[in-house]
């Protein structure tokens, strides 16, 4: 008979939780005053630091910033900036210009590096496998065939630490590649805004693949444990708001997102969790909260301050969103009193709503200095 209080069929009692796993469903669950989990969403500055006789290692910024466990075990194999193929396109050189080369990723785009530098920088996408139906069907979705058993090959091993997490009281996220970002990743940007006009079709067709892909990885993960939340990674909106119109995520995305959200609920061992709805996207996001909220939204990263999103202002419209993000880079390059400042108005309202933990609002770039991000890290440590 199934343990009610495994983490599994039901939610571990606080007392057991590992201390990290209380700390973030304590914010999830937005309590007012809760304490603020010392967290960072990455780095473009390591290079930098590096350079200036810094150790940038995992296990050094952690010490030194007093960085935690974040208490969420996080699920792969559904893709994150990139379609979840399998296998991957083959990584090769496509062309030499000299300080530059054209590279195949393993998503299959043609992207213009630095010869010998591939990371670290934003290349120049100049090509995507996606061009109509023939190029789906031949170069992309027999890459996502969710009856491929080739893909589930490690499954059981992965699911032992999952399983062992879960029984901790660790959040348990499932990460997903979401439908935007997806689109985009085959089709490149521009190319997409065009083909949602002139072949809609093709792209509801890529999208069921999405929709089985995504559906089938989540149902194999849900057989060993129940999932806390959905996360999607999807980067539609850019510094003005979102990048296709609310008519347009309405018909090529939420059909899709609802049937997904609505399969997993329904294999949940334990159904009287709540699933946590979480996107992540990148530029004015303002637009679009209310949108997924339709969907149930309740989670909300990175909140760029650089397009117009004060978290404070957005926590006050919506007291049941919860957030992390909200620090301005810009700031963080300006120096410990301009950090102060920006602290000092952010954190004692958000901490005081909960449902709160402050991060870079992206990497942190490297115009920031170490001893300015360290500041920056002191602060929330204060709070």
């Amino acid at each position: 008979m199934e343990n009610k209080s495994d983490g599994i069929y039901g939610n571990l009692p606080e007392t057991l939780m590992a201390p990290a796993a209380k700390k973030i469903r304590d914010i999830y669950s937005i309590t007012p005053n809760a304490p603020i989990l010392q967290k960072e969403f990455g780095y473009y500055s390591l290079e930098r630091w590096e350079s200036e006789g810094h150790d940038v290692s995992d296990t050094a910024l952690r010490e030194a910033a007093g960085l935690e466990d974040t208490g969420i075990y996080d699920l792969g194999e559904l893709g994150w900036c990139e379609a979840p193929f399998f296998p991957d396109f083959p990584e090769k050189i496509l062309e030499d210009r000299g300080k530059h080369e054209v590279w195949q990723d393993h998503a299959g785009r043609a992207l213009l590096c630095f010869k010998g530098r591939r990371s670290g920088f934003m290349p120049d996408f100049i090509d995507h496998p996606v061009k109509d139906i023939q190029t789906w069907n031949d170069l992309c979705k027999w890459r996502l065939d969710p009856k491929d058993e080739a893909r589930y090959s490690n499954l059981d091993a992965r699911m032992a630490e999952a399983v062992t997490r879960a029984q901790q009281g660790y959040m348990i996220s499932q990460r997903i590649i979401g439908g935007y970002m997806y689109l985009r990743s085959l089709i490149g940007p521009e190319e997409l805004f065009y083909m949602l006009y002139e072949d809609p079709d093709l792209i509801h067709e890529c999208m069921e693949s999405w929709f089985h892909i995504t559906d089938a990885v989540a149902s194999r993960h849900q057989q060993y444990l129940t999932f806390d939340e959905v996360f999607f990674a999807e980067d539609i909106c850019y510094n003005h708001g979102s990048l296709i119109s609310p008519a347009m995520i309405r018909e090529f995305l939420f059909p899709y997102y609802k049937r997904l959200l609505d399969n997993i609920r329904s294999r949940q061992h334990d159904p009287k969790r709540h699933l946590y709805f979480q996107v992540d996207t990148d530029g004015d996001c303002r637009p679009v909260i209310p949108l997924y909220m339709e969907l149930g939204l309740d989670v909300m990263s990175p909140f760029e301050v650089a397009s117009g999103c004060d978290v404070v202002v957005i926590g006050r419209q919506y007291p049941n969103l919860v957030m992390t993000g909200g620090i301005d880079k810009r700031v963080l390059a300006k120096g410990p009193d301009a950090i102060d400042e920006m602290m000092d108005r952010i954190m004692p309202v958000m901490k005081k709503r909960g449902g709160y933990y402050p991060t870079c609002d992206h990497g942190v770039p490297a115009e920031v200095s170490y001893e300015n991000w360290l500041h920056f890290r002191k602060r929330c440590r204060e709070y």
